[in-house]
């Protein structure tokens, strides 16, 4: 079942076209990739999701009904450009977020307490915001998005300004999330993030969904046809008719080569071919990785226009 679906979204913006009939559906209880270069229309539909701006035509549903006014409390919103006062102590400021998004005084205590102490930084719930490193604030603005624990979230670079191993904290926080009920839209610019945590995407550029589906068949759908291979011995040649030799190295007993094969020829062709020549240790595919399909896809629809 699809917790959110856009159908055929449209926003102009004077003379600008921000969105043009982009439909997206996302499944509950996954995370979802939202991906696209800057100015692609990314921002412009997670503004449409939250309400903060409205469609010119196309509809959006959740849970299978039209978006209403009240649904933004079932929602949590972590934006690209963090919104803290710097001025309000962070256990205030946690609190009175908590209680805009509908959690009672008392609610909304237990929960800062426990995410606090979770976070480690319950230490600095009586500090100013701009007397905390850029990663605390942070971890605040993540709490404040995930207080009210709402059934949507959307992150957008939730890991810009984090060091790996606080980026790797966030990574299980989303993890967990969905582990809990939630369904997670992810907007990064960080492909390894995109393959290592989201299950489908969908590629906007230039105002369009230009690619969508699962990340493991569009890794497979992008493949092309190269190979790791492993063989003993320090001699490693190109076969014409059956691959061509991409690079080399030696490795201790032996040597290992990035192959090319040939479209029509089958993998267990290629084996056989190498078994007569060769003491084959591994053959291996390498896939492009999210990243080589994101640069590719965004050239391909803007330049082949």
């Amino acid at each position: 079942m699809n917790y959110l679906e856009t159908i055929d979204v449209v926003k102009q913006y004077a003379n600008h076209r921000a969105l043009d009939g982009v439909s997206i559906s996302v499944p509950e209880n996954k995370i979802y990739g939202l991906l696209g270069p800057n100015g692609a229309g990314k921002t412009t539909m997670i503004r449409i999701i939250n309400q903060i701006t409205a469609p010119d035509s196309g509809k959006v549903l959740l849970n299978g009904e039209p978006l209403k006014p009240e649904d933004i409390h079932r929602i949590g919103y972590l934006p690209e450009e963090r919104g803290l006062y710097k001025k309000m102590k962070v256990g205030e400021q946690v609190l009175y977020l908590g209680q805009l998004k509908g959690l009672s005084k008392s609610q909304a205590k237990e929960k800062i307490q426990y995410w606090f102490e979770r976070f480690g930084i319950a230490d600095w719930k009586d500090k100013k915001i701009e007397e905390l490193s850029k990663g605390m604030q942070q971890k605040v603005q993540f709490i404040t998005t995930i207080l009210h624990d709402p059934k949507l979230l959307i992150f957008d670079e939730p890991f810009s300004g984090f060091d790996p191993v606080n980026a790797e904290l966030m990574k299980k926080e989303i993890l967990n999330l969905k582990e809990n009920g939630a369904t997670i839209i992810l907007s990064t610019h960080n492909m390894s993030s995109v393959e290592e945590l989201c299950e489908e995407i969908t590629l906007i550029n230039r105002s369009k969904a230009v690619l969508q589906g699962k990340v493991a068949q569009i890794r497979q759908d992008y493949k092309k046809h190269i190979f790791k291979v492993q063989v003993e011995g320090n001699n490693f040649n190109a076969d014409p008719e059956v691959y061509s030799l991409l690079e080399s190295k030696q490795i201790e007993h032996g040597t290992e080569a990035i192959i090319k094969i040939e479209n029509t020829l089958s993998n267990n062709d290629v084996v056989r071919k190498l078994m007569e020549t060769y003491n084959l240790i591994m053959f291996e595919e390498i896939l492009p990785s999210m990243q080589e399909v994101f640069i590719e896809t965004v050239k391909e629809t803007t330049y082949n226009e």
